[in-house]
């Protein structure tokens, strides 16, 4: 057995011993602590910046999972490959260190306003691999694992400088800081920096804390290792990283409009970031070009809203009683205007999540007098609560649901176009009762379109798709912002009518069957195994 200090055999490289102490500026004891401590920020601020790449993807691209996947996974190989390249810098620890954090804080905390201006000025994301935005990405997430690997040796390094002690221990007290600094990062993200910051200002805040906590780390407490050149090239780094981030932290207001402006066109008048989604409303308050944008996606045309509510409401309405109805979603009070045409109408249960897409039905000027007003009519009643929930809880039946949601691609609807989700409606159906869903489109979606209709099946229902054509094809913003102001938003719109028995539809003009576009072996989703979304 070989002691730990003596000579190496022939042909064998001595083992790694590091230098010797560190000259520290306060008693080892504190100056552990101190190294904890950077770990553990330096931890949280890590993870904040995973969580901001995650979050943005998914806002501006869609499907959270895919995001997550990507992001997560280009990150987590990165840092192994970052720990084995910090390696080399174990002899200049200290100074390596501080090299990383600043460049880490420079790289993190301008990832997200680097990628909203790609996304905003170069116009959509294209498909799986198009474009820069999704390379820049996944360069992000590829630079930020490698810059985050790399911390771990380094910090081990300086951390057995301080005092010198079993490598076990060593490595339990570094990932202890480590992981309860990625918990609280975790949690002041979506709790702490999203909200009260938003993501651009709270990117920047949590660049600004890592170079700071980085810099103070090397500098005051292992000084003495580095030269003076070194200790002057590291003060000016971190000052210019420092000005960086103050400078975009001051314009990022300025910036903000400017790239909402080249996403939703230069007309926007209402945005506003809820505790659900961002809501967005371009066009004058008279109405003129009013567009309703839910965290980017375009929800609402003022020029062909109408065509897409009667087609959503009317067959389902016209084929059988109809005294109460359901409308799932819809909070804008479109869907509920189309249902008050019909006679004999009682009651209108609207189930939205976001209370503020409620109030802005009921007080913008625009959005009110293209819903004619119908929250001041006592038979709408508004329940603000997540749909599934809600249909889980309730003991009243309907004679029409009306589901007035998101496109199934989206995976933050996944579960409400799931099988589950469709027996509940089936047991709030009352005998001959009608459902009906917004289903997305049938031309450049087949897939979707037709598994949704598989997943109302399942359900027990009997179903007749149609789909109605005539789809506004102007401006679009967010995902289906394409490159000089044109749009992505496909042309028609497909929805799925079901009932206990085989309904039968009577079809308003200009609305066709979708019968034709059915591709064979389409399975139903399910909470357990979703079908939809992916790289689109």
């Amino acid at each position: 057995m070989i002691e730990p200090h003596a000579p190496a055999p022939p042909g064998v490289p001595p083992p790694w011993d590091g230098p010797g102490p560190a000259r520290l500026p306060v008693r080892p004891a504190i100056g552990r602590f101190f190294v904890l401590a950077g770990a553990f920020t330096c931890a949280a601020c890590g993870l904040v910046y995973e969580l901001e790449l995650v979050a943005l993807a998914s806002y501006l691209i869609g499907d959270s999972v895919t995001q997550a996947s990507v992001v997560l996974s280009v990150m987590v190989f990165a840092m192994g490959i970052g720990s084995l390249g910090a390696k080399r810098l174990r002899c200049r620890a200290a100074a390596g260190f501080g090299a990383i954090e600043a460049l880490l804080a420079l790289v993190g905390g301008c990832s997200a306003m680097a990628l909203y201006a790609v996304f905003a000025w170069t116009g959509g994301w294209g498909g799986m691999w198009e474009g820069g935005s999704r390379w820049l990405l996944v360069g992000f997430s590829l630079a930020i694992g490698l810059l985050i690997g790399a911390e771990v040796p380094l910090l081990m390094e300086l951390i057995q400088r301080v005092r010198r002690q079993d490598a076990g221990g060593a490595v339990a007290d570094l990932f202890a800081a480590d992981y309860v600094g990625a918990l609280v990062g975790g949690l002041a993200f979506p709790f702490l920096l999203l909200p009260l910051l938003g993501q651009l200002t709270g990117a920047l805040m949590t660049g600004t804390v890592n170079a700071i906590a980085g810099g103070a780390l090397v500098l005051g407490l292992f000084r003495h290792d580095l030269t003076r050149r070194g200790r002057r090239l590291l003060v000016v780094a971190n000052v210019v990283v420092l000005g960086i981030l103050a400078s975009a932290a001051v314009l990022v207001d300025d910036f903000e409009r400017a790239a909402r402006k080249a996403v939703y066109g230069g007309d926007v008048r209402v945005a506003l970031r809820t505790g659900v989604q961002e809501i967005v409303i371009t066009g004058d308050a008279d109405g003129g070009h009013f567009h309703l944008f839910l965290d980017g996606r375009l929800r609402v045309s003022g020029r062909d809203e109408r065509r897409f509510h009667e087609a959503l409401v009317h067959p389902a309405m016209d084929n059988g009683p109809h005294a109460r109805v359901l409308v799932l979603g819809g909070g804008d009070g479109l869907s509920v205007r189309e249902v008050l045409r019909h006679p004999g109408v009682q009651r209108v249960d609207v189930v939205e999540l976001d209370a503020a897409v409620v109030r802005l039905a009921r007080r913008d000027p625009a959005l009110s007098a293209l819903n004619e007003h119908v929250y001041r009519d006592p038979r709408v009643r508004v329940i603000t609560a997540d749909a599934f929930a809600l249909l889980r809880q309730t003991q009243d039946t309907y004679d029409v649901i009306v589901s007035d949601l998101p496109d199934p691609g989206i995976t933050a609807s996944t579960k409400l176009y799931s099988q589950e989700f469709y027996g509940l409606a089936q047991r709030a159906l009352a005998v001959d009762g009608r459902l009906v869903v917004h289903a997305g489109p049938v031309a450049s979606r087949p897939r979707v379109f037709w598994t949704v209709d598989a997943t109302v099946r399942a359900a027990g229902l009997r179903t007749v798709p149609y789909r109605v054509g005539g789809r506004d094809p102007g401006f679009a913003g967010g995902p289906d912002h394409a490159a000089g102001g044109a749009s992505r938003v496909p042309p028609e719109w497909g929805f799925v009518l079901a009932a206990r028995a085989a309904p039968v539809l009577s079809l308003p003009g200009g609305v066709g069957s979708a019968e034709r576009t059915r591709p064979p072996g389409v399975s139903p989703s399910t909470l357990v195994h979703p079908r939809y979304g992916g790289w689109r």
